[in-house]
């Protein structure tokens, strides 16, 4: 299956390792540490240039990831996939 993040742009939900909140996932330091960090790596990919709401975290492998920011709320996302989804 597949995760729509916002515009063109989706991804496998087997390469999602997380979905974050940005009001409240930012306050820790570590969490804006990581998101500097990527962002100096240029890891990171701004699915639009609306007030973003979450970043999500993807990963093919150890050395593949990519951290992608997004106008879309966490709740939202999570409602979309099948990941939160026990039916």
């Amino acid at each position: 299956m597949y995760l729509h993040l916002g515009q063109e742009v989706v991804v496998k939900e087997e390469e999602v390792v997380g979905i974050f909140d940005l009001d409240t996932s930012t306050v820790s330091k570590h969490t804006r540490k990581f998101l500097n960090i990527e962002e100096k790596e240029k890891r990171v990919i701004n699915v639009s240039y609306e007030l973003p709401k979450s970043f999500i975290v993807c990963s093919k492998g150890k050395k593949d990831k990519k951290v992608y920011i997004s106008q879309i709320s966490s709740v939202t996302l999570n409602k979309r996939s099948s990941l939160e989804r026990k039916d």
